[in-house]
């Protein structure tokens, strides 16, 4: 192969195919040398021709084609669930708090809910339902730490 500084990125890649055919069928048969100049002239050439009627009938094949394959494939779509409830009572009984809870497991089912309900851990469609879920989960455990931290005789009238 000879270096030349003059030759084009398409020649040398010719002249290295020409070698590597070589090389392998030891006859000097050269492979057909791609370049989109030469496409462009058989296209336009004539020899090549593409008919209206020819075009109609590939395209009418491909949509045939195209059209029945997603029947044989196409799964009946489960509508979503419906997003977790937002009502206080729901979150309530799902942190467990409808039962009486130490103060001290209320930092942990905080930890848990959020684990499982945090905006950033679902899809993106659920993630304004998931915030308000959170923000009501963070205000009944943070009214049951404030119930279970009342001084003693807090709320009693006194005589």
């Amino acid at each position: 192969m000879a270096i030349d500084g003059r030759r084009d990125f398409a020649a040398l890649l010719d002249e290295l195919i020409d070698e590597e055919a070589e090389r392998l069928s030891g006859a000097g048969a050269s492979l057909n040398s791609l370049d989109y100049l030469s496409v462009a002239e058989e296209l336009h050439s004539g020899r090549i021709n593409f008919t209206d009627r020819r075009v109609q009938a590939e395209y009418g094949q491909h949509q045939k084609e195209t059209v029945e394959q997603p029947k044989k494939t196409r799964k009946k779509q489960v509508p979503p669930p419906p997003p977790p409830s937002t009502d206080p009572q729901d979150i309530a009984r799902e942190l467990g708090l409808h039962k009486s809870v130490e103060p001290q497991l209320l930092d942990r089912l905080r930890r848990e809910f959020a684990f499982r309900n945090h905006p950033d851990r679902v899809p993106e469609h659920l993630r304004a339902n998931a915030m308000t879920r959170m923000q009501v989960a963070n205000m009944l455990i943070d009214e049951a730490k404030r119930g279970a931290v009342r001084p003693r005789g807090a709320g009693e009238a006194r005589a």
